[in-house]
């Protein structure tokens, strides 16, 4: 017996043998077919009022879903805007049987989530409390209560928002964004203000609701543990007293496109780094013939970490932490848009529009690599088999085919038709859709810091707008310095600022010690400063020190990491000009160049040798310091910034110093200033 075993072993093993040597391992398998895609089964009914009911049954968990869509066609709100997003706010509030409280306290309670907003509502329980949960839902629906205080309430919360933002250089740009693309007449492209908040009534949002929250054009979506039969019977029961309506109808103007690629620039002075967009709108919908190669085509140039727009701007250049794109779909005529964008240092602004229209060039003029089209076709299959498998998955999809009136097999095919996409569909798709010849390039930043390299970079003419996208000019690049102010009289109102003359002048000596952090390793900085130019830093990593300078008012060294090296002529040519322990002294030299516009403040800038020092016009304190240095790759502006002053025996030091050099930002913390001790001779050796 134990012999037949071994035998039929060894005929096993030697079969596999026989097979492994049969595979030619130099050969790339071939990729098998697509998966087949199996969707959860949608069970679908209408109610009498209009309301469409789409059922997708799953087991895996005791929990159930319900959301409602009601996919009325967008409309202007005009000198009202705003006023859907407020009524949207105000249901949930209770109803006409159920106070507020008892309404948020008893979905609490059940352990349940319901939320409502201007296009609907969803809810999430577990399954035995979903009856329940879904008839709060449906009553909150039906009988919402509207109070003249929840309705006040709302009205401060939102004018609180937009004074919140009004600073806001990403939320300046998406407005301005939509507003100049689709136009302030269109509904994706009209804002809320504080002045249109301020014209809606209590009155208007109660005709808003009766007049758009209807059932006849919404969509109602239940997904989870449910019994079919019973869930039709509850949902009939709780939804069928909903009345139905008229829905309003309005002419929509399609976007106007630009005839030919144009700069639109928004001037944010408090900006810290540009947003930059290329955009235009375009014509498309859901399950158009090119639909699946204008997906790749984006998917290619900015879908992610790997694509063309992120390892250029950021893996090559090292503009901006991210550079993406995005194409989307509207069923309203010309209301998709196609979005290269990336936020990006206020000095490499020009650069990055230069580079992204570089990019979205090359993929509308020349082929994508097969490589590129196989792993942008590998990542949507990736993503749509893991996703397929959720409930909620087959209940999105069961409502597109009902929205958009798509073949019920829509999905089935959907990863064979991604499949199919050729090199040249995806070119065609990227020339049609990708307009970087008929685009707005739209730019939301600091316009001092930016415009003069954009317009001698830029072949595009540069229009002007404000934060509420009207036409504007060129923002002024310096305002005019007042009669009778000079350099001096600037330095003057500083020392004024920090302490007045006699303070100041008692001062002989400073010692610093302040504290950073440089990718979480602490770091520590003593400065001690000496009359009448006297200079030392040394600069620690963990107790270690890493970096020392010092300048006794004749000669000078640098030391890093034991190597000492002096100072040039030109170094200290540069440090003899300096005065300590007040460096200012020495600006009255200097030449008053402008009026510069500031974190929103303005402030006086001095030109010194090769820095400009900024002080703040309101304070007369010194806010900040931009000093040109030599880099590897030529001049670089290393700014250094002042702030949180605070009095040390009778004079004002700023306790925070914040030095940014290329990506590297620190921000030292003075933990100790003393005056007149602490510095001694033997510092300076």
């Amino acid at each position: 017996m134990k012999k037949t075993i071994l035998s039929a072993l060894a005929v096993v093993t030697m079969s596999f043998a026989v097979s492994a040597q049969q595979i030619d391992r130099s050969i790339q398998p071939k990729p098998g077919p697509s998966p087949k895609i199996k969707l959860g089964k949608a069970e679908k009914f209408n109610l009498s009022n209009g309301l469409k009911v789409i059922m997708v049954e799953n087991h895996k968990l005791p929990r159930v879903s319900a959301s409602l869509t009601i996919d009325n066609p967008p409309m202007t709100e005009g000198t009202k805007a705003g006023l859907s997003d407020l009524m949207g706010g105000l249901l949930g509030n209770g109803t006409s049987k159920i106070s507020k409280d008892d309404f948020n306290e008893r979905i609490d309670y059940l352990g349940a989530s319901v939320f409502f907003s201007s296009n609907g509502a969803n809810a999430r329980s577990l399954t035995k409390y979903f009856p329940e949960v879904l008839e709060l839902m449906a009553n909150g629906i039906k009988d919402p209560k509207f109070t003249q205080e929840e309705f006040d309430k709302s009205v401060e919360r939102t004018l609180e928002g937009i004074k919140s933002n009004e600073k806001n250089v990403k939320v300046i740009a998406g407005r301005v964004e939509d507003a100049l693309v689709y136009g302030k007449n269109h509904p994706y492209g009209e804002f809320i203000t504080k002045e249109s908040v301020k014209n809606i009534t209590l009155e208007d949002v109660k005709n808003n609701y009766t007049t758009h929250y209807r059932p006849n054009n919404a969509y109602l979506v239940i997904v989870g543990d449910i019994n079919p039969k019973s869930t039709k019977k509850l949902i009939k029961q709780l939804f069928s007293s909903w009345q139905s309506g008229t829905i309003p109808t309005s002419n929509i103007p399609a976007p106007q496109e630009v005839n030919t690629t144009e700069i639109n620039f928004i001037d944010v002075p408090n900006a810290v780094q540009s947003e930059v967009a290329v955009i235009n709108s375009v014509d498309l919908t859901l399950g158009d013939k090119d639909y699946y190669a204008a997906l790749l085509a984006n998917n290619i140039l900015g879908g992610g970490g790997t694509a063309r727009l992120f390892m250029n701007l950021r893996e090559d250049k090292g503009y901006t932490y991210g550079s993406y794109s995005n194409i989307s779909q509207n069923k309203l005529e010309g209301a998709g848009t196609f979005k290269a964008s990336a936020a990006v240092r206020n000095v490499v602004t020009d650069s990055a529009v230069v580079e992204i229209q570089k990019e979205i060039n090359k993929i509308r003029y020349q082929k994508v690599s097969k490589e590129e089209l196989k792993n942008s076709k590998a990542e949507y299959i990736g993503s749509f088999v893991r996703n397929v498998q959720k409930p909620a998955t087959a209940a999105r999809f069961a409502l597109n085919i009902a929205r958009y009136d798509l073949p019920e097999n829509f999905y089935e095919n959907y990863l064979e038709n991604i499949n199919a996409v050729t090199l040249e569909q995806v070119q065609n798709a990227a020339l049609k859709y990708f307009r970087g010849d008929k685009a707005r390039i739209i730019i939301t930043g600091k316009g001092i810091d930016v415009l003069t390299n954009l317009e001698k970079t830029a072949d595009y003419k540069i229009n002007y707008f404000d934060k509420h996208a009207n036409p504007t000019s060129k923002p002024a690049m310096s305002l005019p310095i007042p009669a009778g102010v000079t350099a001096s009289t600037v330095i003057d109102n500083y020392f004024k600022a920090i302490g007045g003359k006699d303070n100041v002048s008692k001062v002989k000596s400073i010692y610093t010690s302040s504290n950073a952090e440089i990718q979480g390793t602490p770091v520590s900085l003593v400065t001690k400063i000496a009359a009448p130019n006297k200079q030392s830093n040394v600069i620690s990593v963990m107790g270690n020190v890493m970096q020392k300078m010092v300048f006794n008012g004749a000669t000078g060294y640098q030391e890093a990491r034991g190597q000492k090296k002096e100072m040039t002529a030109e170094e200290l040519e540069e440090s003899k000009k300096t005065t300590a322990p007040f460096a200012d002294e020495a600006y009255r030299k200097g030449i008053l160049d402008r009026i510069e516009p500031i974190e929103g403040n303005n402030a006086y800038v001095i030109k010194f040798g090769k820095s400009e020092i900024f002080y703040e016009v309101k304070t007369g304190l010194k806010i900040k310091q931009v000093k040109t240095a030599k880099g590897p790759q030529g001049e670089v502006k290393v700014p250094t910034v002042f702030s949180d002053y605070k009095e040390v025996n009778g004079v004002k030091f700023p306790h925070k110093v914040t030095r940014t050099t290329g990506p590297m930002k620190m921000e030292f913390i003075a933990k100790e200033i003393k005056i007149n001790e602490g510095v001694s001779d033997e510092d300076f050796r």
